[in-house]
């Protein structure tokens, strides 16, 4: 009997996770890894906070809730085998006004039945973990930590190359042809053939599973995030992780300070509309991504009901000081020119055609493939778990 061949499209820490999934369930797999990009990680795995979420934010009973908490036990397994940077330093998330103390209280109430060991504490106590923070009350979530996420991947990688995997960077998939008892894959580097592939390509997930006959139900609408780092001569400011309590209606969680593994602190990131799906700056567009976001009906019905936040955000991308201003709010001795930027990263958001954000991981099958067309945070905390799950829908 020959061996199950399964193509992996998308080389970021989910693809990576999946392919490693399935070559450790099953040494007899043979797994081809694609990836368009000259090298792993690229976009949004390289480009984000290195946070290990804890799972406060997402409806109990979510695969987010539910992956996130058993992601976290996976990925910490992983750093201490293969000596990842990595630190469980908890976090605060902070309330400046008393007209966001309901909301912490609900997302306390959340945290509690998604088992996490958050409690409420007070201003006082909350300045003994941060020493700077402008806290009329906070919620301490001790689960939440750092990792340096590329490491992650790098030793994925490391592990696929001892299984035998066949990992091709600099290969983008053009189409697909299904036939009885296989799928013919075509990319820019030749064909490949495989009994089933697993579409984990991030930004262009949507774009994929379209080029391989697959019409999902969601479009990628790219938001741009934008990062500021502190000076070193600021840094002593924040020790951990500083939270603002986020907007229930929202999946973004607002302005945020986190020191990472290197001892630099980040401090973002807002979210844009971006003009192209790898759309790291103003200046980054293509007319054609962009006439494919405005031509979903989604877009349009999401534009009219956050018209006024969209506003809000484009204004703080475009000045130092109100995006200061937001970092102020919870650290009030922060200045201006105590920031400098940092690279920017796209969040790929499912948006459904009745211009609903997608709140929840999203697997389409279709024919020979599966189709993972959402995973934003907390995707690379859950990452193994995903792919635990992924592995588990292909299994014979």
């Amino acid at each position: 009997m020959r061996s199950r061949r399964v193509a992996v499209v998308g080389g970021g820490i989910i693809g990576l996770a999946v392919a490693e999934r399935l070559v450790r369930d099953d040494p007899g797999t043979h797994v081809t890894l694609l990836e368009k990009e000259g090298g792993w990680a690229r976009h949004q795995t390289g480009r984000n906070s290195g946070v290990i979420h804890s799972g406060l934010y997402y409806t109990p009973g979510s695969a987010k809730a539910r992956w996130c908490r058993s992601g976290v036990a996976a990925l910490l397994g992983l750093a201490r085998e293969e000596g990842v940077p990595h630190a469980v330093t908890g976090k605060l998330v902070v309330a400046t006004d008393p007209a966001e103390l309901d909301r912490m209280e609900d997302l306390r109430e959340r945290g509690l039945a998604n088992g996490l060991g958050v409690r409420r504490i007070e201003g006082d106590e909350a300045r003994e973990h941060e020493p700077h923070v402008a806290a009329i009350a906070a919620l301490h979530v001790p689960e939440t930590g750092i990792i340096d996420y590329p490491a992650v991947c790098r030793a994925l990688v490391r592990r696929l190359a001892a299984a035998g995997a066949d990992l091709r960077t600099g290969v983008e998939v053009l189409g697909a042809v299904e036939h009885a008892d296989a799928v013919t894959v075509e990319t820019s580097g030749g064909p490949v053939t495989a009994d089933v592939v697993v579409n984990c390509a991030g930004l262009h997930a949507d774009l994929v599973a379209r080029r391989m006959g697959h019409e999902p139900s969601v479009r990628i609408v790219p938001f741009r995030g934008e990062y500021r780092e502190l000076r070193p001569e600021a840094t002593h400011l924040v020790r951990g992780l500083v939270y603002p309590v986020p907007d229930p209606e929202l999946p973004f969680l607002g302005v945020h300070l986190t020191r990472g593994v290197d001892g630099h602190v980040h401090a973002g990131p807002n979210a844009v509309l971006a003009l192209a799906r790898e759309g790291y700056g103003w200046g980054d567009v293509r007319l054609r991504e962009v006439a494919g976001t405005l031509a979903w009906p989604g877009f349009w019905r999401l534009a009219r009901r956050q018209v006024r936040t969209g506003a809000t955000e484009v204004a703080r991308s475009l000045s130092d000081r109100r995006f200061g201003d937001s970092l102020r709010r919870l650290v009030p001795e922060l200045r201006d020119d105590d920031l400098v930027p940092a690279p920017a990263g796209v969040r790929a958001q499912a948006v459904g055609r009745d211009g609903r954000l997608v709140d929840d991981f999203l697997v389409e099958r279709h024919g020979r493939a599966v189709h993972l067309l959402n995973a934003p945070s907390p995707a690379a905390t859950a990452s193994l778990e995903i792919a635990r799950h992924v592995a588990a829908l292909l299994a014979p």
